[in-house]
């Protein structure tokens, strides 16, 4: 009687199982979740009959958000120009251990015998905004040379 039982279950389950994956995709539509939206199949393309507009997220050529300016104690808010840059003022510790600042910019490298929170120096170097670090805050500067100042 036990093995009736077990094969009658199973039975059961297979006729189940069987009537759920039976379609054969002849005159099926998406069936309308809970909130009565359609199910999303595909991202939804662009009208190729209007041009993106500059700075659209789908325009890849469009510029981005414009280079902020540099405010006077607040964060770096525009690029240094391309190539050396110099920038001179007193070190600050950054939140995370064995981070530097000068005018929220990340004292990346340089002479770390000279590069000390509370000293006062000048550096040079480039900017590189790309570079991940540790340190929470500032943007990487790459220090190529510095001096007490």
């Amino acid at each position: 009687m036990r093995t009736f039982r077990l094969a009658l279950s199973a039975l059961a389950v297979c006729v189940a199982l069987s009537a759920c994956g039976g379609r054969d995709g002849v005159g099926d539509t998406p069936t309308p979740t809970p909130t009565g939206a359609q199910p999303v199949t595909s991202p939804p393309s662009p009208d190729p009959s209007v041009p993106p507009t500059p700075g659209d997220p789908v325009d890849p050529t469009g510029p981005a958000l414009p280079p902020p300016t540099k405010g006077s104690g607040g964060p770096p808010t525009s690029a240094p120009p391309a190539g050396g840059t110099t920038l001179t003022g007193t070190i600050t510790s950054g939140v995370e251990p064995n981070c530097l600042l000068l005018d929220n910019y990340l004292l990346v490298g340089g002479p770390r015998h000279l590069l000390k929170a509370g000293t006062k120096v000048t550096v040079t170097g480039r900017v590189q905004r790309d570079l991940l670090t540790t340190c929470q805050q500032g943007t990487p500067f790459l220090v190529e040379t510095a001096r007490r100042g």
